[in-house]
């Protein structure tokens, strides 16, 4: 168990290494997303898992999201400047900057080594598949897909509305603030529903680490507090109204805009 935790906290090592270089925080989560596959792919190969028939349905669902995102967050990082919310971050800590950044990415090593836990606790023990991996499949298929086109969706906004500073209320990003973020965190959830083959209660709770601190780090910590404060102070009424009007994270049908509550 232990070879996944060295690799990743070496991986964020070299992305912070990266990150200095750059000045560009993007290519840190474009590392993360593929250090935290190939960790997992790393500990079902130690685990023996792989010669088995869950542990290859495990694989590909790893490489699939790792790659998916990887070239995503890489394609984006290439012609976008800083990212806002590690913007704020390194503005905050001044000079300590590169020593609480470092930290910073050590404490998402650790994250990941959580995420590792969870997809091994999924794959355990079971040796042919059962109707719960074709279910974690299926959930996996759809939050893959889903997170995929709504970062297309708001690429092509953002595109189409260059220099041009509204909200994407398009497509799913009108059912939701951050479809992307509901998608990954659904994705997450696949291993709970694989770790319903094991029957083992210790493993269920196990894989429930994942989708519960993605949850806990996308609602209430690193994802959707620092973007929206950076959305509020760029985009101001225009994206007050579209709080009010579409749900943060859980997709939901758009409400319509409170007039009264605008005028005040």
């Amino acid at each position: 168990m232990i070879v996944p935790l060295i690799f990743l906290s070496l991986g964020m090592a070299a992305a912070w290494a990266v990150q200095r270089k750059t000045g560009n925080s993007g290519w840190v989560d474009m590392a993360w997303s593929a250090l935290t596959g190939i960790a997992a792919i790393i500990g079902l190969a130690l685990a023996g898992v792989l010669t088995t028939e869950p542990g290859i349905v495990a694989a590909l669902i790893l490489a699939l999201w790792a790659a998916r995102l990887a070239v995503h967050i890489g394609g984006r990082s290439r012609f976008a400047g800083e990212d806002p919310r590690y913007a704020a971050l390194i503005e905050e800590w001044g000079n300590a900057a590169p020593q609480q950044l470092f930290k910073f990415l050590q404490i998402q090593a650790v994250v990941s080594f959580i995420l590792v836990i969870s997809v091994m606790a999924a794959t355990t023990g079971v040796a042919t598949l059962t109707h719960f991996h074709l279910a974690a499949l299926a959930v996996a298929v759809i939050a893959i897909t889903g997170e995929a086109i709504s970062d297309r969706q708001l690429s092509e906004f953002r595109r189409e509305n260059k220099g041009f500073k509204g909200i994407c209320d398009v497509g799913l990003w009108r059912w939701s603030r951050h479809p992307n973020y509901f998608f990954e965190w659904l994705y997450w959830c696949a291993w709970p529903v694989m770790a319903l083959s094991t029957g083992s209660p210790l493993a269920i709770a196990a894989s429930l680490l994942a989708p519960a601190l993605m949850y806990y780090l996308l609602v209430h910590v690193s994802g959707i507090p620092p973007l929206e404060k950076h959305m509020l102070a760029s985009r101001g009424e225009r994206f007050r109204q579209y709080q009010q009007r579409v749900n943060a994270f859980f997709p939901g049908p758009p409400r319509p805009l409170d007039f009264k509550e605008t005028a005040k």
